[in-house]
């Protein structure tokens, strides 16, 4: 059966020798009837019985023997080669490994039992381990190699161990096994109780522990909270724009925007004044700086932009006046008379000749182009590559267009004008045949332009410009009056504007880069930010915002309002 140690010398004698020589009779007479059994003189019985009985009596030296054998990785360890090759030992042998075996386990064997007893302990405190770590118990070979294999056996439960601990911390806190009997409740009911709560009260409940902030962090819950908030990407029909950011954390940021705080920076500066417009899509600026539209990418926080831009387009000899964005092309309107047709991904650029005097707005959806111009007139144009510059419709506005909008139908579109003549400066006209459909309101004073117009559904959109009001008409509820309008406090006059399609709407004034902050259920001003000087007064002249920020675009400047880090 293998080595047990190396053997001691002749006159080492144990504990279980003090009878003198009976039990070394005993003991040879077992040997010589092992060999009896075995035949054929095999030197493993001899090895095999030498290691059984000592003492006085045969059976308590059996058992001292089998508790000595607890040792028999470690002693097989320390035997080494040497002593595997003498595993077919005689008589002689046999009872001096007898003498050494009741030696050591006097002492060794309770230290080997006390390993062994603590190694079962610590296999009850984690029932979870599939790996045995109780000690070997194989003697001579089988011994040796089953400690090898332990050892490695011990280095895998250790890695599996940490890789078990390291996966509970990365799960989710699993629900308190006591405590109030609201935690006990089933999740959906536990949904409806909560639904009930302000953002404060889910706040405080967030605090409470780790599982219950983890269940207040659903987005069912805060979606409700997030449609009543303001610029949290929710339009008025529930449509979340923003599926990707979390809607608690949506709501926290419309906080800043509700009590006014950000922080102010500039992004970009040019030397001389300009009349800038721009647009944004995706994580790309685009902004016109006199005949050219530069495209700028922003870096990740938002707040700032790469120095070099993405793409420069250029094609107008005059001032870029609008332009707009529409499947992955620019369409710009110039001060030259002229239409420019840019891919976004590529150099292709198509100008041509659309009006006789500087064209100010332009608007595009669904393949259809429209301008409107200093000329007086509207035009509809098809975006398509082979008809590019065929006009469908020419339109007599009767007065000069300064903004234009396409319905979101694809059946209309609405013009804005100086209000120099006896109608209406808002007018709806069809599409496909370019008739007259409608005017919107009868009691604009003369000279009240609008400068920007948009739609914000099929049936409603909002105004603005020189009489220095912001208007919301509903063609659902009336035509000849808005439902709903917002004056400028200081008389001035109002360049553009923007909403969320919810509850927020920002205008820009043309004194001192005013930018103001309107919550539509309230008639007064939300917040206002000037963001000029008295000698460096300027309109501003576009702006637009996101989630987290918002962008004013001024004569000499390009400013931001970080909602997210004020």
């Amino acid at each position: 059966m293998g080595s047990q140690g190396p053997p001691g010398p002749p006159g080492n004698r144990g504990p279980g020798d003090g009878e003198g020589g009976e039990a070394r009779k005993l003991q040879e007479g077992r040997v010589s009837r092992g060999k009896r059994r075995k035949g054929k003189g095999k030197g493993k019985a001899g090895a095999g019985q030498g290691g059984r009985g000592s003492g006085t009596e045969g059976k308590p030296g059996l058992q001292k023997a089998k508790e000595a054998a607890g040792l028999g990785a470690e002693a097989g360890a320390r035997a080494g080669p040497e002593e595997e090759g003498q595993g077919g030992g005689g008589v002689e042998e046999g009872a001096r490994r007898l003498v050494r075996g009741d030696a050591g386990s006097a002492g060794a064997g309770k230290e080997a039992r006390g390993r062994g007893d603590g190694k079962k302990g610590e296999w009850r405190a984690r029932p979870g381990r599939q790996e045995d770590a109780r000690p070997g118990r194989a003697q001579g070979r089988g011994g040796q190699a089953w400690g090898c294999t332990a050892g490695a056996g011990t280095a895998g439960v250790a890695m599996a161990a940490a890789a078990e601990e390291e996966a509970a911390a990365r799960e989710p806190a699993g629900r308190p096994a006591a405590g109030p009997a609201l935690l006990r409740l089933p999740e959906e009911l536990l949904l409806l109780i909560c639904s009930y709560l302000d953002m404060r009260a889910l706040g405080r409940l967030a605090q409470v522990c780790r599982w219950l902030r983890r269940f207040t962090g659903c987005d069912l819950l805060w979606r409700r909270i997030a449609r009543a908030s303001l610029n949290s990407g929710f339009t008025r029909l529930g449509t979340d724009l923003m599926a990707s950011v979390p809607v608690k954390e949506r709501v926290k940021v419309s906080q800043n925007w509700k009590l006014g705080r950000c922080r102010e920076g500039i992004l970009l500066k040019w030397r001389c004044s300009q009349m800038p417009w721009m647009q944004l899509e995706g994580d790309s600026l685009y902004i016109s700086q006199a005949n050219f539209i530069l495209a700028y990418q922003f870096r990740p926080h938002g707040a700032s932009l790469n120095r070099r831009p993405l793409g420069v387009f250029a094609g107008h000899d005059e001032d870029v006046c609008r332009f707009v964005l529409a499947n992955s092309h620019i369409i710009s309107a110039g001060g030259d008379g002229k239409i420019g047709v840019h891919k976004i991904h590529s150099t292709f650029t198509v100008k041509y000749s659309a009006h006789e005097q500087e064209v100010n707005c332009v608007d595009c959806r669904g393949g259809i182009i429209v301008s409107g111009s200093r000329d007086r007139t509207a035009k509809v144009w098809p975006l398509a590559s082979g008809r590019l510059g065929q006009c469908l419709h020419t339109i007599q506005t009767e007065d000069r267009v300064w903004s234009i909008a396409i319905s979101p139908l694809l059946s209309s579109f609405v013009t804005g004008t100086a209000c120099c003549g006896h109608f209406s400066p808002l007018r709806i006209w069809d599409l496909n045949s370019g008739q007259l459909m409608m005017h919107l309101g009868s009691d604009f004073p003369p000279g009240a332009g609008v400068l920007d117009v948009m739609y914000e559904s099929p049936s409603t959109l909002l105004s603005c410009g020189y009489d220095t009001y912001v208007r919301y008409w509903d063609l659902r509820a009336s035509v000849r009056k808005c439902v709903m309008e917002w004056e400028e406090p200081h008389d001035s006059t109002l360049y553009c504007l923007q909403t969320d399609g919810n509850h927020l709407l920002a205008t820009g004034s043309s004194y001192y880069g005013v930018v103001r902050l309107w919550d539509r259920r309230q008639r007064a001003c939300l917040h206002a930010f000037p963001l000029t000087s008295t000698p460096l007064s300027s309109p501003v002249y576009c702006l637009r915002f996101t989630t987290k920020h918002l962008y004013a675009a001024l004569s000499y400047n390009l400013h931001v309002l970080d909602f997210q880090n004020p």
